[in-house]
């Protein structure tokens, strides 16, 4: 199967430019190109999982690493409460095929 990566994939992996805020060995964080509030972060996991219906037991501790990270984020960022949102499903909204979480604060 040839399936084309992902835009985040490629952000990954240097082939396109975005502005990073956050990486380790686990995931990235950049800033949405079409920000929906003054601070509009993506989290995206390193490993391409497609979904959260792809979500599998063994993906528990990255998740939890994800989650994790958005409080100090948000704190980074001057933030003393935010939004997360995690799009799921073509219906769900969900417009890249690669999970990843928004956090949104003013």
């Amino acid at each position: 199967m040839n399936q084309e990566k992902s835009i985040f994939s490629k952000i990954i992996d240097r082939e396109i430019p975005a502005q990073i805020e956050y990486e380790d060995e686990k995931c990235i964080v950049i800033h949405d190109i079409n920000k929906k509030a003054r601070v509009h972060l993506l989290i995206i996991p390193k490993k391409e999982i497609p979904t959260l219906f792809a979500l599998t037991p063994q993906d528990k501790d990255l998740m939890a690493h994800m989650m994790l990270l958005l409080p100090q984020l948000a704190s980074a960022q001057g933030l003393d409460g935010f939004k997360t949102q995690i799009n799921t499903g073509e219906s769900g909204g969900q417009e890249v095929f690669h999970l990843h979480i928004h956090l949104l604060g003013n």
